[in-house]
């Protein structure tokens, strides 16, 4: 079910927001938001902040559709996976099928953008040789908590928190490649579709977290994404 906030009421829809809707509400205040968006592919860039990382091309990877969960979901951390590391990024929902889009006309295709943590089991990533599973377990895409329509990017910090104490913030202009080429450089590969996420890059600061850790991700506008781990 998704629904748009109309001051302390959520509006229910349809479908994504843009769609008509139902005429139903309910009041926001003890809703339980699930993930904002349901994508078929969630595309990751690595890379895309560190003064050393302009020297590289852009770099891509997948998240399986099923890292997504919602505000306030469990990170079940299971045994044997090691050092786990949360990544505050901003994430951008597409809103129409993208294909083949220059720079230029990228944002177009662009719904809204909301909060995400690219949680990364960092021991896999360096002994597999490759991300699909170190970037893909089940949870390890927390996105939310709404989808903002109207954003400015260029005036918006991101902060991430591990129990209260900040690891990351830095302002979202830090970024090496903008939305905009992100999602002209992934629609030249592969078709997004409607309610597909493009996850931007993490700031300097990246850290590991174990089972009854609480990390928040919090962008300037979009508000915060909080989500607790456990054991597996």
């Amino acid at each position: 079910m998704h629904a748009v906030v109309e001051g302390d009421s959520l509006a229910l829809l349809d479908d994504l927001p843009g769609s008509r809707r139902s005429g139903g509400t309910l009041p926001l205040a003890g809703a339980r938001l699930l993930a904002p968006a349901d994508p078929r592919v969630v595309l990751g860039m690595a890379h895309n902040t560190g003064p050393a990382d302009r020297l590289l091309p852009p770099q891509a990877f997948l998240k399986p559709s099923r890292t997504v969960v919602g505000p306030g979901a469990p990170i079940p951390l299971p045994d044997g996976i090691g050092h786990v590391d949360a990544e505050g990024e901003l994430a951008v929902v597409i809103g129409t099928t993208a294909r083949h889009l220059t720079a230029a006309d990228a944002l177009d295709a662009v719904l809204g953008y909301t909060v995400a943590n690219d949680v990364t089991a960092r021991d896999l990533q360096k002994t597999d040789g490759q991300w699909a599973r170190a970037k893909g377990f089940d949870t390890f895409c927390p996105l939310g908590p709404l989808i903002e329509t109207e954003f400015d990017v260029a005036s918006a910090t991101i902060e991430t928190r591990l129990n209260g104490e900040v690891a990351q913030k830095a302002p979202l202009t830090d970024m090496i490649h903008s939305v905009a080429d992100i999602i002209a450089y992934a629609s030249a590969a592969f078709t997004l579709l409607p309610g597909d996420v493009v996850l931007t890059g993490t700031p300097a600061g990246v850290g590991p977290f174990v089972a009854g850790d609480v990390i928040e991700v919090e962008i300037t506008g979009l508000g915060i994404l909080r989500n607790g781990s456990r054991d597996a």
